[in-house]
């Protein structure tokens, strides 16, 4: 059956988007918050290649195409920034110390982790990088001695969760200020994160989309350095 479903050069991307596909319409007819695309759409694709018998490496040959589209789709994100732009330049500072302060927090509660449970050092160095994109985080996790495959593994069930959790989480603590909301869930859930914050409003969706970038050169700084203070 694998070698019957293999044949085919586009399977991968293929599968990729029908599973995603899938999850959206079950998204839109459930109206559920934690039926996420993506979260669906990853069960789904786990639960196909285990059935099927297929392994991982020939999903991930097939769906390269995917996965090149990645850093395009996050460069787009430029677009609602340049129509936010001049609340950007009125709040820079506020912005730019929000999305540094959100960065500190983030790898600081790695090390807080890694020093309370005493976890495994490329263990701990893949958990770093947790809160950016992709792109960023699994070059950053590999070139420190992490493991990339488990620093992607976490930043998509991070994006999922900030996702899933952004509105209710900017209800609990009373943030009603929009640039706030976007520089906060961008910085904790960059892209995947985005996603949610430009449905909540457009200056929440540029301020994220501003967020995914200045995290994402944030913590390539700040990695190496945290990386020194691992046990």
């Amino acid at each position: 059956m694998a070698e019957l479903l293999t044949q085919g050069a586009a399977w991968g991307v293929l599968l990729t988007l029908g599973a995603f596909a899938l999850g959206t319409f079950l998204q839109k007819k459930t109206g559920r918050a934690w039926c996420n695309p993506l979260l669906l759409g990853s069960v789904f694709v786990i639960l196909f290649l285990r059935l099927s018998g297929i392994s991982c490496p020939d999903y991930q040959a097939s769906a390269g195409p995917v996965s090149w589209l990645l850093l395009p789709a996050t460069i787009s994100l430029a677009a609602p920034l340049y129509e936010q732009w001049e609340a950007l330049r009125k709040n820079a500072a506020a912005i730019l110390t929000g999305i540094a302060a959100g960065v500190a927090v983030s790898v600081g509660a790695i090390l807080i982790l890694a020093w309370a449970f005493h976890l495994d050092r490329a263990a701990a160095v893949s958990l770093l990088p947790k809160s950016v994109t992709t792109a960023i985080g699994a070059d950053v996790s590999g070139e420190l001695g992490g493991i990339p495959t488990l620093t992607t593994a976490v930043i998509i069930l991070t994006g999922i969760f900030g996702n899933l959790t952004a509105p209710a989480i900017c209800k609990l603590f009373r943030i009603t200020e929009p640039a706030a909301k976007g520089v906060g869930i961008g910085s904790a859930a960059h892209a995947i994160g985005t996603a949610r914050a430009l449905e909540i409003g457009p200056v929440e969706g540029a301020m994220s989309s501003l967020s995914i970038a200045v995290a994402g050169i944030l913590t390539a700084l700040f990695c190496p350095l945290a990386v020194n203070l691992l046990p």
